[in-house]
């Protein structure tokens, strides 16, 4: 019985993660960055504290942040604030069959950083997993015009790779955190809200234009890609027995999100960009054989 409710957490976090990318572009059509951030980040916070007190876990917040604010202020600053932020920008400036394949790299630069900052060793395995998926990378950015690196958006294609730098690096801090981690990520926006609307202020955006579709895609984006389906990710590694079967099922994620972006939105899926995710893809497969159950079971967009 478990395993069948694993199984279906597991597989309703996958096709909720899969819609974010149409999710996004829908909502940046309406909202700059920093807007969008704002907005999901406040609806991420409501919906998280909503199941933090149905799991009786709402006395732990406070003494949690208390007992190393300043640790819990540096992971907010990385995520949500500084990741999401950079990760919209991407979006908003690439095609997002583009900015969603760049960004499934994370897991990849997760073994660099993990390297460097954590002493763990790189092996051949590793190497070719790394030389795949940048390779693919390239293939994507350049749309195979790898020879004459003839990037559409440099800023975007560098701000999609600076990201999963953020995300490693945010994974890597977190690594030795022995707090309840649906109480960590809560932590993660209620310290990024205050920032993001103060730089929201700043910026001096409008709000007067954004449509009733505009306002229901950014709940959406706060619900699906940065609360709830955490949750139930979490909930089906709990519950399963067999961790390897349910990180597995992340790699249906990107291939699903291109069918939506192609039927929802109507973008034009370049052949590239399916060559090169599938050569990103290939480089997450061999990494994963290599580590088993450790990386991609955190896995997310």
């Amino acid at each position: 019985m478990d395993e069948r409710r694993a199984l279906g957490f597991g597989l309703a976090a996958v096709l909720l993660w899969s819609t974010v990318a149409t999710a996004f572009k829908l909502t940046l059509a309406e909202f700059t960055p920093i807007q969008m951030l704002t907005i999901a980040s406040i609806v991420s916070a409501l919906a998280l504290t909503v199941i933090c007190a149905a799991r009786g876990k709402l006395a732990s917040i406070p003494s949690t942040f208390v007992s190393n604010p300043w640790y819990y202020l540096l992971l907010g600053l990385i995520n949500p604030l500084a990741y999401y932020l950079i990760l919209f920008k991407a979006y908003d400036l690439l095609p997002a069959s583009q900015a969603q394949a760049i960004n499934y790299s994370w897991a990849i630069t997760l073994t660099l950083m993990a390297a460097l900052f954590l002493g763990q060793k790189i092996r051949k395995q590793d190497w070719l997993a790394c030389s795949l998926s940048y390779f693919g990378v390239v293939v994507i950015a350049t749309k195979g015009d790898i020879l004459g690196l003839n990037f559409e958006s440099p800023l975007g294609v560098g701000l999609a790779l600076l990201s999963t730098l953020l995300w490693a690096g945010y994974w890597i801090l977190n690594a030795k955190n022995k707090a309840d981690p649906i109480v960590a990520v809560l932590l993660g926006f209620l310290v990024a809200i205050p920032f993001a609307i103060g730089i929201s202020i700043y910026e001096g955006a409008s709000w007067q234009q954004v449509s009733p579709r505009g306002w229901l895609a950014v709940t959406y984006v706060g619900l699906f890609e940065m609360g709830v389906t955490f949750v139930l990710w979490l909930s089906a590694l709990k519950l399963t027995q067999n961790t390897a079967r349910i990180s597995n099922l992340i790699f249906a994620s990107p291939f699903v999100s291109l069918i939506l972006l192609a039927t929802i939105i109507g973008e034009d899926i370049h052949p590239t960009t399916l060559i090169g995710l599938v050569l990103i893809i290939s480089g997450l497969v061999i990494q994963q054989i290599k580590f088993g159950k450790k990386d991609l079971s955190q896995a997310a967009s």
